[in-house]
């Protein structure tokens, strides 16, 4: 099958891994066309942050680092605690793409990667096809949320949404809510939702942990080896925010001050008009909102197969063991804002030498 477009590299995403990763192309001498392509099904720019809850304020943000090449603060704007995260970070990527030219093609939407007998990429859109020597593929987590499964989910006659749709609090007005998950967007959300609700109920499978003081990058080192461990071995990565801890800020202090974050364990099952634990307790309830995180985006690469015995991908820092000039960023260690970008430069300075450029 001959291919509508030829090129070198194709960046799936482009969020912060492939915006990264464009960058690093870029100043290796590639140029847009025959040299690399972006491929991102985004509408506009701004990867996943522009699909944040209009209430995620820049205050609130932890975690938001630096794309190379070109600081957040020189983005007008940027400055102002109190503007929407989707809005500043969709401006801060628009602004990015302009500044290097990169060549991001949108909305496409990628379909699956293939192998083709001369040993190149074969990567299908919905529109087109691109053949490409090497694949960087950095589509992230934000399209694929996780939910679990509890008896009786079916049955719930309430309304069940995921963080990934969550609008705001306003809907949530007068209701009984509760809240599964134990991360820092199940509470963010949590503290939100009890200013309009008549109540809340947190559950979590975990007790959750929270951490005195500032996030120390040794703490963050400490978990990203941890999956970086996990992934070496094929086994599936788990999350690297999951396994920070929640950071007592002045407004999680507070909220644990005014009793909002009592914690109950998960419940055995769903009912109709609620939930129902193992010792008969119940607790009625209008909506569940599972704050239950996200999985990696990648059943665009299942024609590769992949993943091993144990689900999981075998990894070397960003190359997949066994398959040669593909490599992922944003999955496993690199699964953060700081991580991602580093990640963009390690993913391509190795493709570039698989290539021989």
């Amino acid at each position: 099958m001959r291919a509508d477009h030829e090129t070198d590299v194709v960046v799936i995403g482009a969020g912060q891994a492939g915006l990264s990763s464009a960058y690093f192309l870029h100043r290796a001498g590639l140029r847009g066309g025959a040299g690399f392509v972006v491929l991102d099904h985004g509408k506009r720019a701004g990867g996943a942050w522009q699909y944040r809850w209009p209430t995620l304020r820049m205050d609130r943000v932890h975690g938001v680092h630096d794309l190379p090449g070109l600081r957040l603060v020189e983005v007008p704007g940027s400055g102002n605690p109190a503007r929407p995260a989707a809005e500043v970070m969709a401006a801060y990527f628009e602004e990015y793409e302009r500044a290097f030219d990169l060549p991001v093609h949108r909305p496409v939407s990628v379909r699956a990667v293939r192998r083709t007998s001369d040993g190149r990429f074969l990567v299908d859109t919905a529109g087109e096809t691109w053949s490409a020597r090497g694949v960087v593929n950095a589509t992230g987590t934000w399209d694929k949320p996780f939910w679990p499964y509890y008896p009786g989910r079916e049955t719930f006659r309430g309304r069940q949404l995921h963080t990934a749709d969550y609008t705001g609090p306003a809907p949530f007005a007068g209701a009984h809510v509760v809240v599964v998950g134990g991360g820092t967007s199940a509470v963010q959300l949590l503290v939100e939702i009890a200013e309009v609700a008549e109540g809340t109920t947190w559950v979590t499978r975990r007790p959750p942990v929270f951490h005195e003081g500032e996030f120390t990058p040794e703490h963050g080192r400490e978990v990203v080896a941890e999956v970086d461990r996990r992934v070496r071995s094929g086994r599936p990565p788990g999350s690297v925010v999951g396994a920070t801890g929640l950071t007592l800020t002045p407004e999680v202090r507070a909220a644990r001050e005014a009793g909002l974050l009592v914690r109950r364990p998960m419940f055995e099952r769903i009912t109709p008009h609620g939930v129902r634990w193992a010792d008969g307790r119940q607790q009625r309830a209008d909506v569940i909102l599972w704050a239950t995180g996200f999985r990696p985006a990648l059943d665009h690469l299942a024609p590769l197969r992949l993943r091993g015995a144990g689900s999981g991908i075998r990894m070397d820092g960003t190359r997949v063991v066994g398959v040669p000039r593909l490599r992922l960023v944003g999955y496993g260690p690199s699964a953060s804002t700081v991580g991602a970008s580093r990640a963009g430069r390690e993913a391509v300075r190795g493709l570039l030498a698989e290539l021989g450029r």
